[in-house]
């Protein structure tokens, strides 16, 4: 199996495109703003496939695109290779109630040191496992997602927290679209001007065509703005840019398209310059803040948690001699984009249960511009491996902030 690089760990290509396959599948049913990560939730669902017997465990393998068998060491694989990446936190960790038995066998499959046991006293173990969301995630996602009842047995959790700093940051400037569903509105708008044209491109799909804008960060992680034509869904858009990222459609860049408009938000214009210059990128986007909770019950067959979640009866003899059952299924997940850089976490827990004037301008240049003004998608990618990290799409970016005159009479009502 051909490795790739996760900066300080290698993985093999074979998991990285297994996850990359859960990401366009999650992203084929969004259908609003959000954020998600399935590398948050992949390694939880092969370390329960490992332990898991029948339909249960034929579900979970199918949803992680790996044999079972092989699932538990991908997961360790995973983990540790996401451990060693630059500006990249992630963590495991399971906690199980004292009077709950497990395999040591399947205990000892899971990285060292994210073991703990809970009592009944609920009320401060919530609290524990909140504070580890929290401290793991860097205050982005304040508490665990599932909540403990007198029935949990179980609680095998992860979280994920990225950051990058922008290689060329942006210049805040205030955008007023005059178009689409952002019409009218006050953005907190951001721009930047480079000499790399071919950071941007345009690809065709069965659905429409995609322009997707590669914003490099410093540490290895570069996040990629997706803007699909007006008819087509999140979904459509989101998992072209799997595609893209995966190098599985042609990206054409900017510099070598003809002039006009040419993709979705995307032109090649001749401008007016003070002096003959190469082409130049002009990007038009938004601040943005997203944050969404996800019930992955809600989509059984996508995790393959259908049979899993049937409490009837017990799916786990590998984990526990006792009967378990998946109860809750859950991740909260923060995503941040601004003018020096992006932010995202992402926890997810399983909880199981028993059963100025300008000079004359005597020359011309060639400028891409990319323009972002109505919602759009976006990939934080690892760069070497194309390990997608974290996916989202943009509905709701940040106004433009209201300033304020010392002294200044209040509005009229």
């Amino acid at each position: 199996m051909q490795a790739a690089t996760l900066a300080g760990g290698r993985v093999g290509g074979g998991v990285v495109r297994a996850v990359n396959g859960l990401t366009a599948r999650w992203a084929a049913s969004t259908r609003n703003g959000t954020v998600f990560s399935a590398p948050g939730v992949w390694p939880l669902l092969a370390f329960l496939a490992d332990g898991a017997t029948g339909p249960a465990r034929t579900e979970l393998s199918e949803a992680l695109g790996l044999p079972a068998d092989q699932a538990a060491g991908a997961a360790r694989e995973l983990t540790g290779a996401l451990g060693a990446v630059s500006g990249l936190d992630a963590a495991l960790g399971l906690w199980t109630h004292h009077a709950l038995a497990l395999r040591e066998e399947w205990r000892a499959g899971l990285p060292a040191g994210t073991y703990g046991v809970f009592g009944d006293d609920l009320v401060t173990a919530q609290e524990r496992l909140d504070a580890w969301a929290a401290e793991r995630t860097g205050g982005l996602v304040e508490r665990m997602p599932v909540t403990l009842t007198r029935e949990a047995g179980l609680v095998l959790a992860c979280a994920l927290a990225l950051r990058t700093t922008w290689r060329q940051p942006f210049t805040e400037l205030p955008l007023r679209p005059d178009a689409g569903p952002w019409q009218g509105r006050a953005l907190r708008g951001l721009h930047r001007r480079s000499v790399r044209p071919d950071r941007v491109g345009v690809t065709g799909t069965p659905d429409g065509f995609v322009t997707a804008l590669t914003v490099p960060g410093d540490n290895g992680i570069d996040v990629h703005l997706l803007l699909g034509e007006e008819h087509m869904t999140p979904g459509q858009v989101l998992t072209a840019g799997v595609g893209i990222v995966e190098r599985a459609l042609p990206l054409t860049g900017g510099g070598s398209l003809p002039h006009g408009h040419v993709g979705p938000g995307l032109y090649v214009e001749q401008q007016p310059a003070a002096e003959p210059g190469p082409p130049v990128l002009d990007v038009r986007t938004v601040v943005y803040e997203v944050r969404a909770d996800h019930d992955l019950l809600a989509l059984p067959d996508l995790f393959g948690l259908t049979s899993a979640s049937d409490t009837r009866v017990g799916h786990f003899p590998g984990l526990s001699p006792s009967p378990l059952a998946v109860a809750e299924a859950r991740q909260s997940a923060v995503a941040q984009f601004g003018a020096l850089g992006f932010r995202a976490a992402a926890v997810t827990a399983v909880a199981e249960v028993y059963g100025s004037t300008p000079p004359q301008q005597r020359y011309e240049s060639t400028v891409v511009r990319a323009v972002y003004d109505r919602p759009f998608g976006f990939l934080a990618v690892d760069r070497e491996s194309r390990l997608v990290l974290a996916a989202g799409w943009v509905t709701d970016p940040a106004p433009e902030p209201v300033v304020s005159f010392p002294g200044a009479a209040p509005p009229a009502l």
